[in-house]
């Protein structure tokens, strides 16, 4: 005789499939945020932004079950996850005497965060908007920053010759020049070029500006300049 088929397995089968999506779904949405932080060499990558979307996901749909079916209040342990994702979020963010760096990595972590609680949550579309939104701030808006010369960012110069007074003494009146402040200049010598470095933070224009105004220094032989790895 046939067994009466069993209604509620296929329920929590169905839950279960449903469950599983929304893990799934916030590791690949979390994980493309983490690849284009990935490709600008950053310390949260893909694996990292991975981990947090599907923490996230997983705390948000731990928290109804948690609390159960009788308490209304199904939302406390996913409350938590912004305290915990700020934590996680001021460990990117460095600052030194001049200037703080890691801000956009921090808040893409937070961003992702809340992408794996929409996921959890079962907010399908708003968590693909997001993330598609995320990535084109990322990606595109800084490119419009830099061609229209409204983005702030930071340069190692460094600049080589023979005379280490004479190269620090160009690298000063060129400063003045274009009006910024020569911070810290850490000085080395290397059998018999002496190699002045230093950090500015400016937009594309001065940048270039500098460049041509030190490249025009008799005293300074070479200017080479390096994108800053703190940068964002």
């Amino acid at each position: 005789m046939a067994q009466p088929f069993n209604f509620n397995l296929l329920e929590q089968m169905l839950i279960l499939n449903g469950a599983v999506g929304r893990l799934l779904l916030a590791c690949v949405l979390g994980g493309l945020v983490g690849l284009e932080r990935e490709s600008r060499h950053k310390a949260a990558g893909v694996r990292t932004n991975m981990m947090i979307a599907l923490g996230c996901a997983f705390f948000t749909l731990l928290s109804a079950v948690l609390a159960g079916e009788s308490n209304p209040d199904k939302g406390r342990v996913a409350s938590n996850i912004v305290q915990g994702i700020g934590f996680l979020g001021a460990g990117l963010i460095l600052h030194n005497r001049y200037r703080v760096s890691g801000l956009t990595s921090a808040a893409s972590v937070f961003v992702v965060a809340s992408i794996g609680m929409a996921c959890g949550a079962g907010l399908y579309a708003a968590s693909i908007a997001a993330t598609l939104i995320v990535i084109i701030a990322l990606e595109f808006v800084g490119l419009l920053e830099h061609r229209f010369n409204l983005k702030l960012y930071p340069q190692v110069y460094e600049a080589r010759g023979a005379d280490a007074e004479a190269i620090k003494s160009a690298i000063l009146d060129a400063m003045d020049r274009e009006q910024e402040r020569l911070a810290t200049v850490e000085e080395d010598r290397i059998g018999g070029v002496v190699r002045a470095s230093f950090v500015l933070n400016a937009t594309k224009t001065r940048h270039d500006r500098l460049m041509a105004r030190l490249r025009a220094e008799p005293s300074i032989q070479q200017v080479r300049v390096f994108h800053d790895p703190e940068d964002e």
